[in-house]
């Protein structure tokens, strides 16, 4: 692999490698974004193209084997959020739409979907169209003075909250003003599909978890009582409604029962149980379901992703566009939990000797706490897989390989005796995580339980023999 090193071709402050096979990415020329393509091993840059026209940059002054290219100086935004641009979810456009044109909008909405389904991209895109000044029967224009706000995430009249923690640059008191101009960039970077785990990341916060503070309620209530700046309605964003600190809820109840007139908050959730009763009992609810698989897959397509490869990781997703994400780009950590889950499992199957435990728990105490609960969902995972098998349901395994001949050998064990309770314990163990139990005591109890529910299982294995 060779390198450009030219001073307006950059991406990340580092030379672009250039592929050998026809590849697609994106990379910052000026204020412009372009793909650059590999064809037939002539490197050229590419704009990115309409179905009509395209213009290429040759990098090493090589006639390109492509004819009658021509000039299209299309600027792409990095953040479209636009309906047209949400992977999937045809019917929760529709209803949004018709909820809007038929005079029926909740002035308090929540977005409840799983990570991956788009829940937040859908609750900013539905902003932009309540607002856009010329709207088509089914999205925004785009092009309007608003869209084209919305579309930079920095409208005056659509505003934020989101957890926060202390960072390097926010050492006490964090709230969401504080840190807007991070967000904009990690949304645009993800195009709006977000995550906890990559927002903290983005952050550089290591272990801590964020929380909206009773300071982002104030700031909150405070926006209210202002009249909209230039749009139809002033929109008010909270994603991850279940980070709400408690006081910081009670003071948002009698905003979120009667906000103000052209004035729409939009509440965005993952999990519906972690949430207040008191916040839930005063938004109407949108929900919106993970992805189809095929939804996930033509995603995968449009990015040049292998076709085995993308059909493999849009039936391992399961419909969350993130994990798809994820295990396009960071196939070694998948990998890397199996082997480590493997290898509990048998230290926890036939113990005999407890010190090999003792030091595999002790080194799973020294990994982040989000590495710590990648390798539990895993567990889980393994469970749900040996449930299936164990009731002829093969096919929803969305294992291969020797993931899937250890699942197979594996899943006998898992059974009556004890399903339920090791579902329950490590469910149990990622709650205690995120509320940062001690990791070098906590796998020590989850391995000495499992120690005895493997017991239980190899024993109902025998008593059915």
């Amino acid at each position: 692999m060779s390198f450009v090193k030219h001073p307006r071709f950059k991406r990340g402050g580092s030379p672009i490698p250039w592929g050998i096979s026809l590849r697609r990415r994106r990379i910052e020329m000026t204020a412009m974004y372009f793909e650059y393509y590999t064809v037939s091993d002539v490197q050229c840059v590419v704009l990115q193209i309409n179905p009509t026209s395209a213009f290429a940059l040759k990098a090493f002054g090589v006639q390109l084997p492509i004819p009658n290219f021509s000039l299209s100086l299309r600027p792409f935004n990095k953040s479209t959020m636009q309906f047209e641009h949400i992977i999937g979810q045809q019917e929760v456009k529709e209803r949004l739409i018709t909820s809007y044109k038929g005079g029926r909008l909740a002035h308090t909405q929540l977005f409840l979907g799983p990570e991956g389904s788009g829940a937040l991209p859908l609750a900013i895109a539905f902003a932009q169209f309540v607002n856009c000044k010329q709207p088509t029967e089914t999205d925004s224009c785009g092009v309007c003075p608003s869209c084209k706000k919305f579309q930079k995430l920095a409208h005056p009249d659509l505003h934020f909250y989101f957890p926060t923690t202390t960072t390097d640059a926010v050492k006490k008191d964090p709230k969401s003003e504080l840190m807007l101009t991070e967000w904009r960039t990690y949304l645009s970077k993800n195009q709006g599909y977000a995550t906890q785990n990559s927002w903290y990341d983005f952050l550089g916060v290591g272990n801590k978890q964020g929380t909206i503070y009773v300071r982002d309620a104030a700031d909150i209530i405070g926006k209210m009582t202002l009249k909209a700046y230039e749009a139809n309605f002033k929109v008010i964003v909270v994603w991850m409604v279940e980070k709400l600190h408690e006081s910081a809820s009670n003071k948002l109840l009698k905003t979120l029962e009667e906000p103000p007139d052209n004035t729409l908050i939009l509440l965005v959730a993952e999990r519906f149980e972690l949430l207040l009763p008191t916040v839930r009992s005063r938004a109407q609810l949108v929900k919106v379901p993970k992805l189809t698989e095929p939804d996930v897959l033509q995603w995968l397509t449009g990015q040049d992703v292998d076709s085995a490869m993308a059909q493999s990781i849009a039936h391992q997703a399961n419909g969350n566009l993130n994990a798809a994400i994820d295990m396009q780009g960071s196939a070694d950590e998948a990998q890397s939990n199996f082997i480590l889950l493997r290898q509990w499992l048998r230290l926890c199957f036939k113990p005999g000797n407890f010190v090999p435990l003792h030091q595999f728990n002790q080194e799973m105490a020294k990994l982040g706490r989000e590495r710590q609960k990648s390798f539990l969902k895993c567990a889980l995972e393994s469970v749900h897989n040996s449930l299936s098998i164990n009731n002829g349901n093969i096919q929803w395994v969305k294992s291969a390989g020797e993931e899937l001949t250890f699942a197979q050998n594996f899943a006998p064990y898992i059974n009556k005796a004890n399903h339920l309770e090791i579902y329950k314990m490590i469910n149990q163990a990622i709650y205690h995580i995120e509320r940062n139990a001690h990791a070098g005591i906590l796998f020590t109890d989850l391995s000495f339980q499992l120690v005895d529910l493997m017991d239980a299982g190899r024993k109902y294995v025998n008593s059915t023999r």
